[in-house]
């Protein structure tokens, strides 16, 4: 007999990433066999047992799609606003699979960003350990102070730790280009901000191995069999 994380059936279903799994489970919204299960760590055998999500059968999607999305700015890095702001689902909304976006980035902010419903993969791709490196190009008012490559390069102790770029590139006099593999909320903007740097715009131009290339703002493209193979081998996914 083969059991399997609660969590993973989810996200084996393209419902959530893992980690979107988990918050459904702890708020109660998961059942199996018809019993709310709240436990995070709980397994079942998944040719014996029906799991529901908010009352609805899951099952495992056997097609697994892979998207690049430009995300214009003013859009919001969700599949759904209550409140009926644009966001992530506007541009893909007749696709028939069930998407979900690989992080996030903030409304204002513009470019790229996975979709996808291999949960393996999400779970992977947004975990720190693997670390995958994000490129960003930024444009910013005034002048550039001096010596701020080497400062941001050294790095900044911000609220909630020491935040830092792992590469910088001075483009032209109002555009730079860095690199990071941090997640933390706004880690971009804040360090930008302790530099003294005004941000105009702020566009993610790689996720890991894979690029934005040339897909203009509010257009999708799928991977092809090279970016995924290497975003699969920079995540160690065999």
């Amino acid at each position: 007999m083969s059991l399997t994380r609660l969590n993973k059936i989810i996200a084996d279903a393209g419902v959530t990433s893992r980690r979107g799994a988990d918050e459904l489970i702890q708020d109660g919204r998961v059942s199996v066999d018809g019993h709310i299960i709240r436990e995070l760590g709980a397994k079942f055998d998944t040719a014996k047992v029906k799991v529901m999500v908010d009352g609805e059968t899951i099952t495992a999607t056997l097609t697994k799609s892979y998207l690049v999305l430009h995300k214009p700015k003013g859009v919001l890095s969700t599949m759904y606003d209550p409140e009926g702001r644009p966001s992530l689902a506007d541009f893909i909304d007749f696709r028939k699979e069930r998407l979900f976006h690989v992080g996030r980035l903030d409304k204002d902010s513009e470019g790229l960003i996975l979709l996808t419903n291999d949960g393996d993969l999400t779970f992977r791709a947004t975990h720190p350990s693997y670390g995958l490196v994000k490129s960003y190009l930024i444009e910013f008012e005034g002048q550039l102070p001096p010596g701020v490559d080497k400062i941001l390069l050294k790095g900044i102790e911000l609220e909630d730790g020491m935040g830092r770029v792992l590469s910088f590139k001075h483009l032209s006099p109002h555009w730079i280009e860095v690199s990071i593999h941090e997640g933390r909320y706004h880690i971009i903007r804040r360090l930008m901000e302790a530099v003294d740097l005004r941000v105009l715009r702020l566009i993610r131009t790689n996720f890991g191995p894979i690029s934005l290339g040339d897909t203009p703002p509010g257009r999708w493209r799928d991977l092809n069999d090279g970016e995924l193979a290497n975003l699969r081998n920079a995540l160690d996914i065999n």
